[in-house]
């Protein structure tokens, strides 16, 4: 028999994720995500009771530390209590524990971007109290910049759709394991915006355009003719096996160095036939290849318009 006792393993730490930052930043946005990874996700959180959840969670649940899933806790200027020194010094005591891991995202926007969401959804600034939007969002920032300053990460959501604020929020806090890599393959238009996240794009905008065939127009690049028509161009077929081959050799090497997503986007003018059709064809390859690509169009159902898909060449 052994000399002394055997050692107890280490318990188990449970991950707590703290999701605060401006109104209209993307605190919602960003908890309803983390919950579809896994997380627990509680939203607008009195900070007061912090400490007890925790200490309920941890302690108290059967007597001992258990299996628990990661915590995300939402919280903002809207919440009661909130003092962002009251706070930190809070979360710093908590940080001391060796059975928590505790981490602060802090979601910030530009105020003209605050501003816009806003004005276009008629919403009330929680700090305005009458005065003008603008007003009410120099007023959080100012009360925030504590918490900005201090915070484990820092996401700028300025030029973020809902789309992209999500994938951000999935690559950074989704199992980061090199089997759990996902693959996102896309399709957009250039004339509504380049993708913010994507880590590859093909500009599909060499291809003959289908907007300007008769009977294509109104139809999308997941309609047969559409798909004849572009599998008809001679440009097709070589830039596809080039793109596809340079996928299948950069994937396994991206998985290689642990990373959790990669976003591959293509792009055309409108966003609704070559990209669409490209993004169906290289998906099918990686699922033929060992990989679960994700598809997603973010044009798709846009309107076919001549002053988006420019003159005909």
């Amino acid at each position: 028999m052994a000399d002394g006792c055997e050692s107890n393993p280490a318990p188990a730490r449970q991950h707590i994720l703290l999701v605060t930052g401006l109104s209209g930043a993307g605190k919602t946005t960003a908890l309803r995500v983390l919950e579809d990874l896994g997380w627990e996700a509680i939203d607008n959180f009195p900070i007061r009771l912090l400490s007890r959840l925790i200490g309920q969670s941890k302690q108290e649940e059967h007597g001992q530390a258990g299996s628990h899933h990661p915590l995300a806790i939402g919280f903002d200027s809207r919440t009661r209590g909130f003092a962002p020194a009251d706070i930190i010094d809070k979360v710093r005591r908590l940080d001391e524990r060796d059975d928590l891991v505790l981490t602060t995202l802090f979601l910030d926007c530009s105020s003209d971007e605050l501003e816009r969401r806003y004005n276009e959804t008629r919403r009330r600034h929680p700090m305005a109290s009458g005065r003008p939007v603008r007003i009410g969002i120099q007023a959080e920032r100012e009360l925030l910049e504590p918490l900005r300053r201090w915070a484990d990460a820092v996401m700028d959501t300025s030029s973020y759709s809902s789309n992209d604020l999500q994938q951000a929020v999935r690559e950074q806090f989704a199992d980061s394991a090199p089997h759990e890599m996902s693959v996102i393959v896309s399709s957009f238009g250039f004339a509504r915006g380049t993708p913010p996240l994507a880590d590859l794009v093909f500009d599909m905008r060499f291809l003959d355009n289908p907007h300007w065939i008769e009977g294509l127009r109104e139809l999308t690049g997941l309609d047969e003719p559409v798909a004849q028509h572009i599998e008809r161009d001679e440009g097709f077929a070589p830039a596809f096996a080039q793109i596809r081959d340079l996928l299948l050799n950069l994937l396994p090497r991206y998985q290689a160095q642990g990373k959790s997503y990669v976003n591959i986007a293509f792009g055309c003018t409108g966003g609704r036939h070559r990209s669409v059709f490209t993004t169906e064809r290289i998906a099918r390859a990686l699922r033929e290849a060992g990989f679960s690509p994700t598809v997603l169009h973010r044009n798709l159902g846009s309107r076919a318009a001549d002053e988006i898909e420019g003159p005909k060449s």
